[in-house]
């Protein structure tokens, strides 16, 4: 077993460890731990809001989750020498939620969770539909996962992490703060925000302290959009068995990673929308010096998938096009398609007996599959979302004879108000 460099305590804070990482982009965040090239590591992951998420049928707590301190990230962990210019190379060995048979402290907590957030926390992909916050529990059996909030259904793990890159320089962490802030002046009072703004509340970074911290409180990004160093992609495909190649921007690099994910649909539609877990991951890193220029790589990553997804054959999928639910028409806009498309799903899982919620939490958790199908055609872009058929206990075909079989209802999803 490689050797544990991040090692965390679950029945701790994450501010109460051996290393405390961060929840914020920002250059001058001290590494936590020095790796060379070619070396293999483990690093313990807690879930995105450290703990703050229950077993339990409430979703008070999706409602009230304290959105200003995510992610918690493990790291930095600087490359000896990595230079501005370099591709860092990092490898995906394993990726695993530690289980209560696990002896002495663990990072995760054998079970996962999904949400949805209210409105005014920032919604999902199809707010207008789920304007209120929800949550599903999700157990692990294995490399299975099944909720009693969803009857009739279980995945094969699909597990990555939601969130992995490089520090900023100081002049790309400006850059993202120029035009963030731009785009949220366009209009200011909108619920939800445009953009998230730095925030000095609830920032954590590493071992910085006093006017060091406050300064960079003060100018650091926050974690939840994917930039060009990486950050909060939620690529479902970045399992076990993956290569990533991340452009570095400052010396050693300064990789951190977190929000793992125990499996996810494409788009983490429900915003929440993974099945949320804590656990580990095993990586090795090293360096292609020069790579940026070498190969092209102004800014964002390339990555080469593992072979380590669920290996699903068969699907039913659904369209949309990109006209809205009041019949009008948009330019070749693939985001409305998919929306669209998402709903044509949803409304066919609910003549299955699902409710419109579970359907929307199936979205936004099993692997499935989202795709362009079509941004030529003007004036209407067609998106399409592929279910695999294996995940449910049931035949769920179209049939010219019988009728759609009826999933047998328990526990409802807890549903708190906006």
């Amino acid at each position: 077993m490689p050797k544990n460099l991040f090692p965390l305590d679950n029945s701790k804070k994450f501010t109460n460890q051996k290393h405390v990482g961060h929840n914020r982009w920002h250059p001058d965040i001290p590494a936590n731990v020095t790796v060379k090239p070619g070396e293999v590591f483990r690093a313990d992951c807690r879930e995105w809001f450290d703990g703050a998420i229950k077993n339990d049928d409430s979703a008070d707590d999706i409602r009230n989750a304290p959105l200003a301190g995510v992610h918690v990230l493990s790291g930095p962990f600087r490359v000896e020498g990595a230079e501005p210019g370099d591709l860092l190379i990092v490898d995906i060995l394993e990726i695993d939620s530690c289980d209560q048979e696990d002896s002495g402290p663990i990072s995760g907590m054998g079970w996962g969770y999904t949400g949805v957030f209210a409105n005014k926390n920032g919604g999902g992909f199809l707010t207008e539909r789920f304007p209120d916050a929800y949550k599903v529990i999700w157990d692990f059996n294995g490399d299975v996962a099944t909720s009693r909030h969803i009857p009739e259904c279980s995945y094969v793990g699909i597990h990555h992490p939601g969130l992995m890159g490089t520090a900023p320089s100081a002049e790309l962490l400006a850059r993202w703060t120029k035009r963030e802030t731009a785009l949220i002046a366009t209009d200011p009072y909108r619920v939800p925000p445009l953009a998230l703004p730095p925030l000095p509340d609830s920032a954590i970074l590493g071992s910085l302290k006093g006017a060091d911290f406050e300064r960079v409180a003060r100018e650091a990004a926050r974690t939840a959009p994917p930039r060009e160093n990486g950050g909060n992609q939620d690529i479902k495909n970045l399992t076990a068995g993956s290569r990533v190649f991340y452009p570095v921007f400052v010396s050693g690099a300064n990789l951190s990673f977190g929000d793992l994910h125990f499996s996810q649909g494409d788009g983490e539609i429900t915003f929440c929308g993974a099945i949320e877990m804590g656990g580990f991951m095993d990586l090795r890193v090293d360096l292609i010096k020069g790579g940026m220029e070498k190969y092209g790589v102004r800014e964002n990553a390339i990555f080469m998938p593992g072979l380590r997804d669920p290996q699903y054959s068969e699907w039913i999928a659904f369209s949309g096009v990109s006209v809205d639910s009041k019949g009008k028409q948009h330019y070749l806009d693939s985001w409305l398609a998919y929306q669209n498309a998402c709903n044509h799903a949803i409304d066919y899982l609910m003549k299955f007996g699902y409710t419109d919620i579970q359907a929307y939490m199936i979205l936004g958790t099993a692997p499935v599959e989202g795709r362009l199908s079509g941004v030529v055609d003007i004036p209407n872009a067609c998106s399409t979302i592929y279910i695999p058929r294996s995940i449910f206990d049931f035949d769920i075909r179209p049939s010219a004879t019988g009728k759609p079989h009826q999933v047998k209802q328990g526990m409802q999803v807890p549903r708190s108000a906006n």
